[in-house]
C-alpha cells in the first residue's frame, strides 16, 4: 500500500502538495471502499445463496431456483426486498441504541478486512500486529449484539444478547491460544509475515509443523464457530427457544445487517485459518516465475485465487456443519470452552514452545506422518460417503438391523 501511494505521489503533481500521511490515509479509505463494494457485499450475498442451496441438498430439497439461473439472483432480490421494507422500531425500545446496534456489528466485521491479506500486494493495511488487530476489532460485534438485545426491550432479545456476550467473550480465550501457537512458530503478529514464514506446499504449512499446531487448528476452528454464532453454537439466536434472539425486534435493512455481518464473517474465519495454518496466498515458485514472465500482475491474481479457494473450502465446511449437527445446550457450550478447549489451548502453546526448543529445525518425518494421517482420514471419509450413497440402502433391504 505504501509503495502504491509513493508511486501515485511521484506520478501526479497535485498529490505532492499534500502531506504524505493524508495521501496514505486517503488511499487506504479508497481501497477499503473498493473492498466493501466489490468483494465483501457480493461475497456475503452470494454466500447466503450458496448456504441455502447446500442446506437444500443436505435436506433433499431443491432450494432457491426461481430468481435467475439456478436461483443465483435470489440474494439480490432479498437485498432489494429488505431495503424496501418498513423499518419498525418498538415504542418502548431505547431508540438511539436500537438504531446504532446493527452498525456496530457491521463495523466490527468490515473493519477486520483491513488486515486480511488477499495476496502479497493486495492488503488494505499490513499492520505489524495484524492478527491482534483482528481479534480486537471483532470485539465490536459483541458490543453491537449486546446493545441490540438490551435496546429492544424484549426479554427474548435480552436473553439472546446476554448469551452472545458470555459465549463470545468466553471463546476468545481458546481462540487466542490457538493463534498464539502459530505466533510462536512465525515469530510475528503480521498476517503477511506469518504467510511468508510458510510455503506453497503442505509440507511447509504450519498445520503440519508439529502435532500441537494441528490440534491448535481445531481449537481455533471450533472457537471461531462459537464466536461467529454458527451452529452448533448458535445459542444467542436459537429459533426454537428465543424466536430469533437479539435481532427479534428488527426489520428491514437493520435486520439484514446482522446476517450480512454473519455471512461476511465466514470469510474472516476462513481467511484467518488459511493465513495461520495453510500457507495463505503462497504459490509454487515455478508457477510464480512462469506468471511473472507473462505479466507482472498475473502472480498476484494466482495468489488471490489460491487464497480465495482455500478460504472457500473452509466456508463450505462451516456451512456443512451448520446443516448437519444439532445445537448444543448452554451448559454444554460453556463446558466445552472452559473444561476442554482452554486447557487444550494451553497445552498447544506450551507444547509448541518446548517443540521449538528441542527441535529448532523441525522433524520432517513428523510432518509427513501428519500429512499421511490427514490424507488417509479424508480418503476414508469419502469412502464412507460413497458407501452410504451406494450400498447402505441395499444392506438395509437384507438386514433391517444394520
Amino acid at each position: 500500500m505504501q509503495s502504491l501511494a509513493d508511486t501515485l505521489i511521484a506520478k501526479y503533481l497535485f498529490l505532492q502538495s499534500l502531506p504524505t500521511e493524508v495521501v496514505y490515509a486517503g488511499l487506504q479509505v479508497l481501497v477499503g471502499i473498493v473492498v466493501l463494494s466489490a468483494f465483501v457485499a457480493p461475497f456475503a450475498g452470494i454466500t447466503s445463496w450458496v448456504e441455502r442451496r447446500i442446506a437444500a441438498r443436505i435436506m433433499d430439497r431443491v432450494g432457491p431456483n426461481r430468481v435467475g439461473p439456478q436461483g443465483f439472483l435470489q440474494w439480490l432480490a432479498d437485498g432489494i426486498k429488505s431495503i424496501l421494507k418498513e423499518d419498525l422500531i418498538p415504542t418502548l425500545a431505547d431508540q438511539p441504541l436500537f438504531r446504532m446496534a446493527p452498525y456496530f456489528v457491521f463495523a466490527g466485521m468490515f473493519a477486520a478486512f483491513v488486515a486480511i491479506p488477499f495476496s502479497s500486494a493486495l492488503i488494505v493495511a499490513d499492520l505489524n500486529v495484524g492478527i491482534f488487530y483482528i481479534l480486537a476489532i471483532t470485539s465490536l460485534v459483541v458490543v453491537g449484539i449486546l446493545m441490540s438485545g438490551w435496546a429492544s426491550n424484549n426479554k427474548y432479545s435480552l436473553l439472546g444478547g446476554m448469551r452472545a456476550a458470555a459465549q463470545i467473550v468466553s471463546y476468545e480465550i481458546p481462540s487466542g491460544l490457538g493463534i498464539l501457537t502459530i505466533v510462536l512458530l512465525a515469530g510475528s503478529l503480521s498476517m503477511q509475515e506469518i504467510i511468508k514464514a510458510q510455503g506453497a506446499s503442505p509440507v511447509h504449512w504450519f498445520l503440519f509443523n508439529n502435532p500441537f499446531a494441528m490440534v491448535a487448528f481445531f481449537v481455533l476452528f471450533v472457537s471461531s464457530l462459537a464466536e461467529g454464532n454458527r451452529t452448533p453454537f448458535d445459542i444467542p439466536e436459537a429459533e426454537s427457544e428465543l424466536v430469533s434472539g437479539y435481532n427479534t425486534e428488527y426489520s428491514g435493512m437493520r435486520f439484514l445487517f446482522f446476517f450480512f455481518a454473519e455471512w461476511a464473517n465466514l470469510y474472516i474465519i476462513a481467511a484467518v485459518g488459511v493465513t495461520l495454518f495453510m500457507g495463505g496466498w503462497q504459490i509454487p515458485a515455478v508457477l510464480r516465475a512462469w506468471a511473472m514472465g507473462i505479466n507482472p500482475l498475473l502472480p498476484h491474481l494466482f495468489e488471490f485465487l489460491t487464497f480465495f479457494i482455500k478460504a472457500l473450502g473452509i466456508v463450505f465446511v462451516i456451512i456443512w456443519i451448520r446443516w448437519t449437527l444439532p445445537r448444543v445446550r448452554v451448559d454444554q457450550l460453556m463446558t466445552l470452552c472452559w473444561k476442554y478447549l482452554t486447557p487444550i489451548g494451553f497445552i498447544c502453546v506450551l507444547g509448541t514452545a518446548v517443540w521449538m526448543v528441542l527441535f529448532p529445525q523441525g522433524l520432517p518425518w513428523v510432518t509427513y506422518l501428519l500429512l499421511t494421517f490427514v490424507g488417509v482420514t479424508i480418503l476414508y471419509f469419502f469412502y464412507r460417503v460413497y458407501y452410504q450413497t451406494r450400498f447402505a440402502d441395499v444392506a438395509l433391504d437384507f438386514n433391517p438391523f444394520v
